[in-house]
């Protein structure tokens, strides 16, 4: 066993350019144990072996291996594979709060650690030796943290609902690194790869004199040439100060800085949030428009000044980190069997008494880090960062690979991008989840979000379960005319309420479901 600090590091391309294949991210994990001691992780195995990797990033984390399966392996072929010692466990050791490592009511496991409070970062603007150029002052960064609409401290208060802010955040530079660009790359595993950790130190100190680093949360990297082809952002450790400390870190080439979109996504990293995604199924995680953590460029708002403005990430995220008051998310059990209808507001409502989030959760694994569950948000286009979204609608996602948020997609096939009609359930619109467990029905809009109503699974007699879905979408040029909604149990007696059952004929007839009402 050995015990260190876990450090992540998320390397993001920029948007790719039309007719042109997107870039694929990359996921770097090691254990720091202090200067000059590191032990690479294969991440892969880290995430089977901690669950929750993404919330234990930057924290002291203990990591065993399975010797058996280690000594199976010759020490020679894993030299020659480049293969690493197999993980058994990976768990924190340093003081939990109290909700970490506890059963959630949605079945799964709360390892995250709550970002509360002031999150001071500080902005260090280094130039190559070799490049001279200065894109932007120091001004520019320093602004960046401001409070008003379209600057950081303004976005992740909001996003947070107050729970952090960027109070005491500077931007310093610009300072010259010792050697030039070619310099900090290195050829791994046959790309060029930007060397992170030397950046980070060199950049450092060459501010240690300007810049007090005590009590930081994070520290925003700027340069005046590209790095590798990437944005990076996550954590690493260097000397700060005469003390070797591990914090929150970002990289960022001129093509990023210049927008605030990128950056905040990177941010995001440093704070823990991993990757989000969509339903389409292939390997490129950057096709999630309603989701700063996936699609950072699309359907984004623009400032004069800082360019593309980031979006909200998906509430599920929000929540982990201890945004999200415990009022306003609703757990609907796996075993639920009453319809249950009440209002969704959209997660840009800052103060509300309605609910946000909620959860559909699934029968528990034996594993819960493996346990799925889905989640609805409502989203509308409003506000500062949120206007330009592709529609006003209910928002599903599906939660699985140890964390990762996948929007749902109705549409078959998905689309590429999940800005789409199939990924927005709105009013009339009808979903279930694949185990026919929960329906989903939105019933109106609202003001401020919409109507919800959810339910368990329905049967008519011996007829199989309902399949609910949007509204039939005719693969043609002509519109799809919807079907019409029926009366809500609200508008009777409450003596003579009645639900609905539908049955599902058979989906390769591409019909609607045949529906009745039932007495209750």
């Amino acid at each position: 066993m050995v015990q260190g600090t876990l450090q992540l590091q998320w390397a993001d391309p920029p948007r790719a350019q039309p007719g042109r294949t997107q870039a694929q991210p990359h996921l770097d994990a090691w254990l720091d144990m202090g200067p000059g001691r590191r032990v690479a992780l294969d991440v892969a195995q880290a995430q089977r072996a901690a669950g929750d990797l993404y919330a234990l990033a930057n924290r002291r984390v203990a990591v065993s291996y399975d010797t058996r399966a280690t000594l199976a392996a010759s020490s020679k072929v894993m030299a020659a594979s480049g293969a690493l010692p197999v993980i058994s466990a990976i768990v924190p050791t340093d003081r939990l709060p109290q909700r970490a490592l506890a059963m959630g009511a949605d079945g799964r496991v709360m390892a995250s650690a709550p970002v509360l409070g002031a999150t001071r970062w500080v902005t260090l603007m280094c130039k190559f030796a070799d490049i001279a150029t200065e894109q932007k002052p120091r001004s520019f960064f320093q602004d960046q943290y401001g409070n008003a609409p379209g600057q950081l401290g303004h976005y992740w208060s909001e996003v947070s609902y107050g729970q952090i802010n960027l109070a005491g955040s500077s931007a310093h530079g610009w300072y010259t690194l010792p050697k030039p660009r070619a310099a900090y790359l290195a050829d791994v595993n046959g790309r060029q790869k930007a060397q992170l950790s030397e950046l980070f130190s060199d950049c450092a100190a060459a501010a240690d004199a300007d810049v007090d680093f005590a009590g930081i949360q994070g520290v925003n990297l700027m340069f005046n040439g590209e790095l590798d082809g990437s944005a990076w952002g996550g954590g690493a450790c260097t000397t700060l100060d005469g003390t070797y400390t591990c914090t929150r870190v970002t990289w960022s080439p001129p093509w990023s800085f210049a927008n605030l979109a990128p950056l905040a996504h990177e941010m995001g990293h440093g704070y823990g949030l991993p990757h989000s995604n969509n339903s389409d199924g292939d390997s490129d995680t950057y096709d999630n428009p309603w989701d700063v953590m996936s699609d950072a460029w699309r359907n984004a708002t623009t400032d004069a000044t800082y360019g593309l403005l980031p979006k909200h990430p998906n509430m599920y995220q929000r929540e982990r980190l201890g945004w999200l008051p415990a009022s306003r998310k609703r757990v609907v059990a796996a075993d639920n069997r009453e319809t249950q209808e009440f209002v969704l507001d959209a997660g840009s409502v800052l103060k509300t008494a309605n609910t946000q989030l909620v959860v559909l959760a699934l029968p528990a694994q034996p594993d819960p880090y493996k346990t799925v569950i889905y989640t609805l948000e409502a989203r509308r286009r409003t506000g500062t960062y949120e206007a330009n979204l592709a529609g006003d609608a209910v928002i599903i996602h599906r939660l699985e690979d140890y964390g990762i948020a996948y929007s749902v997609d109705r549409d078959t096939p998905a689309a590429n991008f999940s800005s789409n009609e199939g990924s927005m359930l709105k009013v009339g619109g009808r979903w279930n989840t694949p185990d026919e467990l929960h329906w989903v029905e939105v019933v109106s809009a609202t003001a401020q979000g919409f109507v919800v109503r959810v339910g368990p699974r329905q049967r008519s007699m011996s007829s199989p379960a309902p399949v609910l879905e949007r509204p039939t979408q005719v693969a043609s040029s002509s519109p799809a005319t919807p079907r019409p909604s029926a009366p809500t149990p609200a508008a009777r007696p409450q003596s003579s309420v009645r639900r609905r059952g539908c049955d599902a004929l058979p989906s390769l007839l591409r019909l609607a479901p045949v529906c009745v009402w039932l007495e209750r």
